[in-house]
């Protein structure tokens, strides 16, 4: 006689109560590695790349530290919840200038020697003295205050050059200013030059070097300079004139921008000067730039070697000619500003988006390693750091008629020192 038939329901039950708990592990296992791969951002980049789960910054982990031990800091403005900096991890040209009485600069310009007149506002005669109060923070981490002793031992044995305009030869002498009140004086030295200027730790068996290269590439108004932009003529497919002063360094840091904005056109040439300038080329601004920029790209590719040397490149210093870019449309360019910018992501037209994107999309497709400091961003807001009237012109201080004229005589490409150029030099070395 056949067994009776079984209902599905019976079937059902009878195969519940008989599942072991190794497999109900199994089975519950098997689901939290599918809901694993359904939550994590999974990329499968090519046929041949490998799994690559993206990892938590650290900003998150500190968040989730917090969520596991039970604090909600959320609204507690006394909770600083910012990891300590790492380049790879940190946007520090996301964050806010914070004015704090209690930070005092390490040198002013009468206390350091190497200053120019151009950079040496209080030293000229500017009254307002808060400009060098303003501490840039990031907003994801903390950025370490400069230290000179620490900057001294890791230049120790190695040369330090600055490569550009006199933008660049500003953030050198800040450098310099920086670290060369903790060194003896029978311990260092600094010879000028027209191109070439070096400052040397001797102790440390270091040097801290300018290198007067506007446009990187050559030109016939390197040393000489050609007063009207429309005269100047670029060399834009060659550096080597100028490369080999560049070579057995240790640290490169390169910049260059407003000597390419003085125009909507650049006389461009290919080839020798000999035909003087019958044979150039009248290009856009950027699309010089970008020749320009490809030719240091290709001798940095060909000639330096990464495991020798760490090349820098800082993104162009903003200008502030027009008040009106933050809203003062009764101001006169940067004349009496005395406060930076308040708005989050300030932007003027001193600064030009298309030579950052060329900067970007050129360092990208280079072989060898470059280290992109992002100056522009958190210089935007300064509208009240520059040299303004406190400066210099044909190697003279500003009389006062020139004063009384700011809308003709106002610096506001240059800035003082001490200035926002030591925060450039707090970011060096903080990557360094």
């Amino acid at each position: 006689m056949g067994s009776p038939a079984t209902s599905p329901s019976t079937m059902f039950k009878t195969f519940r109560g008989k599942l072991s708990v190794p497999l109900i592990t199994t089975i519950i296992c098997v689901l939290a590695f599918f809901l694993l791969l359904y939550t994590e951002r999974v990329n499968f980049l090519s046929a041949n790349s490998t799994l690559k789960v993206k990892s938590c910054s650290k900003r998150d982990a500190f968040k989730k530290a917090n969520e596991i031990s039970g604090e909600d800091n959320i609204d507690d403005p006394l909770t600083d919840d910012r990891f300590d900096f790492d380049p790879e991890e940190c946007n520090v040209a996301n964050g806010k200038w914070v004015f704090n009485s209690s930070i005092k600069p390490l040198y002013t310009d009468t206390s350091c020697p190497y200053l120019d007149k151009q950079v040496s506002c209080v030293k000229n005669g500017k009254p307002d003295t808060n400009y060098q109060h303003w501490e840039w923070q990031p907003e994801d981490c903390t950025l370490p205050r400069f230290n000179p002793e620490l900057a001294l031992k890791k230049l120790r044995g190695k040369r330090l050059l600055f490569v550009g305009d006199s933008l660049q030869r500003g953030q050198w002498q800040s450098l310099v200013c920086l670290v060369e009140s903790v060194i003896p004086e029978d311990q260092k030295s600094m010879k000028r030059g027209r191109a070439h200027s070096v400052f040397k730790a001797k102790e440390y068996n270091a040097t801290i070097e300018f290198y007067w290269a506007p446009f990187l590439v050559e030109s016939n108004s390197d040393l000489h300079i050609v007063a009207d932009p429309k005269k100047r003529i670029l060399k834009v497919d060659s550096v080597t004139k100028h490369a080999k002063n560049w070579m057995g360094v240790d640290i490169l840091v390169f910049n260059t921008y407003v000597w390419w904005m003085s125009g909507l056109k650049i006389k461009s040439l290919w080839g020798s000067f000999a035909n003087g300038e019958e044979g150039y080329e009248e290009l856009d601004a950027a699309v010089a730039y970008r020749i320009g920029l490809k030719t240091w790209a290709n001798w940095v590719d060909s000639t330096v070697n990464p495991n020798n040397t760490r090349v820098f490149f800082t993104t162009m210093s903003p200008t502030h000619q027009r008040s009106a870019d933050w809203g003062n449309k009764e101001g006169i360019k940067c004349f009496n500003e005395t406060k930076p910018v308040t708005k989050k992501g300030h932007w003027g037209t001193g600064s030009d988006k298309r030579v950052m994107k060329v900067v970007g999309e050129v360092v990208h497709r280079m072989k060898v390693p470059v280290s992109v400091i992002n100056i522009t961003q958190i210089s935007e807001y300064r509208v009240d750091a520059h040299s303004s009237i406190w400066t210099e012109t044909g190697g003279k201080l500003l009389n006062e008629e020139q004063r009384a004229d700011p809308l003709h005589h106002a610096d506001c490409i240059h800035w003082c020192l001490p200035g926002v150029p030591d925060t450039w030099n707090q970011i060096l070395l903080a990557n360094l």
